[in-house]
């Protein structure tokens, strides 16, 4: 998909633009004489980002285009691992001045002696040179692909072709949605009062579809003898978004021209007011607004107490939308009508109805097996088995319905249907589209955790600065609220100092092909020419045997399956010198190499559920970066780094250890820690009795069961505001003095 890598790109223009202007960014170049060097890149940037909002609108059809984009894409890459480089420098940097007594840090020190400043600086300015060189080439290149600068971002509200729908449906054309018609009929007619009701559902699962139903069924013809249908036109900002709706409404009412309807919309808002009031004054009317996207609570009441303002009694509202939050802020009536997936046989004979000429289908049992194959591949999703359907209708030949089954029309949105996501996915943010990408890296029904994915998205560098801060606290955050509220994610449980949830298989197929070509699941049959451009791979097997060198991802999702080999240990270890993302969870290594302090870029480690893991390299000690390291599970480690300390980004820890103790001094050096848990330390017996915390806001203790002693008190930990003690039998919790 060419959308996907212009979505990635923006995404790290964003980011890097974003990142030299930042405060922290701006210091650390300071210190290390690069600022004046950093802002000739910073202008070309921008000039490149201008230049990215054409090549978007063209590289659809034009090849030249997308090889530009494909060159940018490294450049951007370039630019990047720069910034990162000089991050680190600074970090290093301020822990040689903190802890510079240590044998450790004074070898760290002695790269910023009076001489090697100057070393370093140059160096530096040489890998600036030539970032800006590439980035100005590709910017001159504009005029040899036809690029032009474009200063207007329109993106968010941009889709790939216009939508409208009406009211009219054939019911016969319709399975397996009559128990969700009848509820709706009954909650619309049950209450006189005037109410708005919302269905709410992922793309392409029939809420436009029942809303007809409902709309056209003999009931609710007699109960509102007016009926008005409206879709909501999504290029539609929100701020005319009002003017918009009472325009469509009297549109529908005078049954007048498109270009009436467009005389309508350069109305002054009051004379549109009081022509809706003469319309619907003293009447009883249900109107349905299809698609509907209302993100400004005052706003969409406003209007509605519009609409209602000399309504007859029992008017109603029905609403359909892919989005909770904009059913929240809608409806009266709750809880709203979810509407979900069709069952299997239900899919099955939507599947056969559309296939087939009817009757047809008693002829070809073969075909009907074939079929039970495909539509379990659609997970219930109507419009994907409408769409497959029809592609196979009046072809009886069995291998077509083979290759069918058998292709790879499961990642091509084209084929699949998938233009009826479009409308949600187009309207996040580049950041965010690129967070939902990720979730292609996971098998389809895995049950994610809130902490472990937006642990990857921190990471990876996808989330605006100033939410990077709060992303690693416990509890659901704005952007899986914000993929929650259109329907991206289901079965979402929050459970207070996190979530879960997981994917529709049509969703998950979707990240998939918005992914692509960047981020994999690798398996025995992914080819290994396509390897060399995977920057986030996962693997769902342990006999891993390649791993590309731009590697920024590394992660085996399934429980109990971890990396056994020592060769790809040692590999990632030296030639993936850009990872930031790297989870060996249910590994079987006793320890690391050494080399493991070359992964300077490294954010996000963990151990977890590792039975055979005794010891950590002290080496460790070198990834400044490192925000998160995971050793829960890890029974048999036998000794924590000398150095620990060090890790002055480290936010969150987890330990499970057979130590008698914990290295105190070690662990309260580290200034940015938030979260702390400690898990089946079988032998610990006091924790933090001399020791203060002053950034600690999480500490969990658990399965600790010769742990005797535990301080409470606010000198210990001053910014504490959650504490878990589980299962430690002899503990005996005091105030410290």
């Amino acid at each position: 998909m060419d959308s996907a890598m212009t979505d990635s790109l923006f995404c790290i223009a964003d980011s890097l633009v974003a990142k030299l202007a930042s405060h922290a960014f701006t210091e650390a170049s300071r210190v290390l004489g690069v600022y004046k060097d950093l802002q000739d890149v910073n202008r070309t940037l921008s000039i490149v980002k201008a230049l990215l909002l054409d090549a978007e609108r063209r590289c659809r059809v034009d090849a030249a285009v997308r090889e530009w984009l494909h060159q940018l894409q490294w450049i951007f890459n370039d630019a990047q691992d720069l910034m990162d480089e000089i991050e680190y420098a600074a970090i290093r940097k301020q822990v040689a001045k903190v802890h510079g007594s240590s044998t450790f840090v004074t070898k760290i020190g002695n790269l910023f002696s009076r001489s090697n400043p100057l070393i370093f600086r140059f160096k530096m300015t040489q890998r600036i040179k030539e970032v800006k060189g590439k980035l100005d080439k590709i910017a001159a290149d504009r005029d040899r692909f036809g690029l032009h600068i474009v200063h207007d971002d329109n993106r968010v509200v941009h889709r790939k072709e216009t939508r409208t729908t009406h009211s009219h449906v054939n019911a016969s054309d319709v399975i397996g949605r009559e128990k969700d018609k009848e509820r709706i009929i009954e909650l619309l007619m049950e209450n006189g009062s005037k109410s708005v009701l919302s269905i709410v559902g992922v793309g392409g699962v029939g809420k436009t579809t029942v809303a007809k139903l409902v709309f056209n069924d003999v009931r609710i013809a007699q109960s509102f003898r007016l009926r008005i249908w409206v879709y909501v036109d999504q290029e539609c900002g929100d701020s005319s978004k009002s003017k918009h709706v009472i325009s469509k409404i009297i549109d529908f009412l005078n049954y007048s021209t498109s270009s009436f309807a467009n005389a309508l919309g350069n109305l002054d808002m009051e004379i549109l007011k009081n022509q809706l009031k003469d319309k619907l004054a003293n009447k009883k009317f249900l109107l349905v607004l299809d698609d509907a996207w209302f993100h400004d609570r005052i706003q969409w009441t406003e209007l509605r107490d519009l609409i209602w303002l000399d309504a007859a009694k029992g008017s109603k509202i029905l609403v359909t939308t892919r989005s909770r939050q904009t059913a929240s802020i809608m409806s009266t009536i709750s809880p709203h009508h979810f509407l979900d997936s069709l069952s299997e046989e239900n899919s099955l004979c939507l599947f056969v109805k559309w296939a087939f000429r009817e009757g047809a289908e008693r002829r070809y049992p073969d075909l009907i097996e074939i079929a039970k194959d495909i539509t379990k591949k659609c997970h219930g999703n109507p419009l994907a088995l409408v769409t497959l359907a029809s592609s196979l209708f009046g072809n009886v030949d069995k291998d077509k319905w083979i290759s069918l089954r058998d292709s790879e029309i499961w990642q091509d949105e084209n084929q699949l249907g998938f233009s009826a996501f479009d409308i949600s996915y187009d309207q996040l943010p580049s950041y965010l589209k690129q967070c939902f990408a990720l979730f292609a890296l996971y098998p389809i029904n895995y049950v994610f955790d809130s902490f472990h994915v937006a642990s990857l998205w921190s990471a990876l560098g996808l989330l605006p600065l100033e939410s990077n801060n709060q992303i690693l606290k416990h509890g659901p955050n704005q952007c899986l609220n914000e993929l929650q509220s259109r329907s991206f994610l289901e079965d979402f449980v929050d459970y207070g100092t996190g979530s879960t949830f997981k994917l529709h298989g049509l969703v998950h197929d979707y990240a998939k092909s918005v992914a692509r070509p960047y981020s994999h699941i690798i398996n025995s049959s992914f080819g290994s020419r396509h390897r060399w451009i995977v920057r986030n791979a996962s693997f769902l097997s342990n006999d891993v045997t390649t791993i590309s060198a731009t590697a920024r991802t590394i992660l085996f999702p399934i429980a109990g399956v971890g990396a056994t080999s020592m060769d790809l240990l040692n590999a990632l270890a030296s030639r993936c010198k850009y990872l930031r993302f790297l989870d060996l969870s249910d590994s079987t290594y006793e320890t690391l190499p050494q080399s493991i302090g070359n992964l300077k870029h490294l954010r996000y480690l963990s151990l977890e559920n590792n039975k055979s893991f005794k010891k950590l390299p002290d080496s460790i000690c070198r990834l400044h970066n490192l925000e998160v390291l995971i050793l829960s599970g890890c029974a048999k480690l036998e000794a924590l780094p000398k150095g620990l300390g060090n890790l002055i980004s480290l936010r969150h820890l987890e330990i499970t250890t057979n130590l008698h103790c914990l290295p105190e001094d070690d662990i309260a050096r580290l200034s940015s820690l938030q979260t702390l848990r400690v898990e089946s330390c079988k032998n610990l017996k006091s924790l933090f009795a001399k020791t203060r915390l002053p950034s600690l806001r999480v500490l969990v203790v658990s399965g600790c069961s010769s742990l005797r002693s535990l301080p409470l008190d606010i000198e210990h930990f001053p910014l504490l505001d959650t504490l878990v003690v589980d299962n430690c039998d002899k503990l005996e919790l005091y105030r410290g003095t």
